[in-house]
């Protein structure tokens, strides 16, 4: 799961060239622009990721004129978006401990992110009407949530000498649809939906067959992918008609994800598509900037893509992967 706020350490500070009110400090993986002489290196300090949503407050009144946002789903709150300063990319925002006096004692790595009221930003997603909720993601079905690279920059280690696969990361909105004991069913990111002509989610389903291809194949498994289309995000793709990019096939009897190997089979067997995989290796060796690199690029739309994830292909013992995203930074400076 995603640590949106945590207290983190200064590993590294950064001139920024021809400013004298600025300057670069590394925390993690990332770099934030922050006022020059606030921080030296080993200081602690508050990080705040990008896409937290912080609530109106006096001491984040100064993020007003850069940063509030408002939406039917959160309110109103300060959104922290990727910017760039000075021909410098700022990811996050990191603030001193001493402006938090209540959290001083507390460890490198500790997650604040309840305890400051901070949400994770969203936007309404799905073309029209998503649908009538009929209850949470059932069957114990994961909600995937990649973690970024820079904020757990051990997977790398993790990762280095093992068989892996790097795939796009596509632009849309998360849908599960799964099988079980006879029963179909669509879901969002977290909701399960009633099926209805005007569900997004349903029309999918149905425009590729899923529900009688999953009926016909008998296994309790959920397909977990990217719906893509018109009115979906900025539908970067271009796409004139909706399409269902898999990354996940879920064994609902044994709470484990498919294998590389049985999950592109499967997807293979029932006439569908996967994400697009941009490379398959023996043996990981990426740096984090070899990394960032990579997750530059173009869909073939010609528009920066999102990024890339990077995986394992043999599960670890309880049955998941090793996994991450890197996100494309030209993609995160056009996002609104």
């Amino acid at each position: 799961m995603r640590k949106l706020v945590t207290i983190q350490k200064v590993k590294n500070i950064l001139p920024i060239e021809n400013s004298d009110f600025i300057e670069l400090v590394e925390i993690m993986g990332w770099k934030c622009v922050v006022k020059k002489g606030e921080f030296k290196i080993g200081d602690f300090g508050i990080y705040f990721e990008v896409d937290s949503f912080l609530p109106i407050m006096e001491k984040f009144e100064f993020l007003r004129k850069s940063s509030y946002a408002k939406n039917d789903i959160m309110g109103e709150g300060f959104r922290i978006k990727t910017a760039k300063l000075r021909g410098k990319i700022s990811q996050g925002l990191f603030l001193p401990l001493k402006d938090f006096p209540e959290y001083k004692n507390l460890a490198e790595g500790t997650e604040i992110t309840e305890l400051l009221n901070v949400k994770k930003w969203q936007m309404p997603e799905v073309e029209g009407a998503a649908g009538i909720e009929i209850g949470d993601k059932p069957y114990g079905i994961p909600t995937t949530d990649e973690v970024r690279i820079q904020s757990s920059q051990e997977l790398i280690d993790d990762l280095t000498g093992k068989p892996y696969y790097i795939a796009t990361k596509m632009d849309g909105t998360s849908c599960t649809i799964y099988f079980n004991n006879g029963q179909v069913g669509v879901c969002g990111r977290n909701k399960e939906y009633k099926e209805t002509t005007a569900s997004g989610y349903w029309k999918l389903a149905h425009l590729y067959k899923i529900p009688e291809k999953l009926t016909g194949l008998g296994k309790n498994i959920a397909l977990q992918g990217e719906y893509c289309g018109e009115k979906i995000q900025k539908n970067r793709l271009k796409l004139q008609k909706p399409k269902f990019f898999i990354f996940n096939v879920y064994d609902i009897d044994t709470a484990t994800y498919y294998n590389y190997r049985d999950f592109r089979d499967i997807i293979a067997h029932l006439g569908l598509e996967t994400v697009p995989v941009e490379e398959e290796g023996e043996s990981f060796n990426y740096s984090l900037d070899e990394l960032l690199e990579k997750a530059n690029g173009k869909y073939p739309s010609g528009l920066d893509k999102e990024g890339i994830v990077i995986r394992s292909q043999e599960n670890t013992e309880d049955g998941k992967f090793l996994s991450f995203k890197v996100i494309n930074n030209d993609f995160l400076l056009k996002e609104k």
